[in-house]
């Protein structure tokens, strides 16, 4: 987690009751509704692959001593 995150967190977390509400809805107006985010995010298959996909490799891959 970024510094800043977890500065808002903490500044969230002392506010007093009664800005709560004022806050929340002040922090709603910087975010989409989840049906505006496009699927897939624009980072998948951001890789070129050669179509071989690495679950039909994972016994060659564990032989051979992936991640050692």
């Amino acid at each position: 987690m970024s510094a800043d995150r977890d500065e808002l967190m903490r500044l969230v977390q002392e506010l007093p009751d009664e800005q709560v509400q004022q806050a929340l809805s002040d922090v709603r107006t910087h975010l989409r509704p989840l049906s505006e985010r496009p699927w897939p995010p624009a980072f998948f298959a951001s890789s070129p692959g050669d179509g071989i996909s690495i679950a039909e490799q994972a016994d060659e891959l564990l032989r051979e001593g992936f991640g050692r």
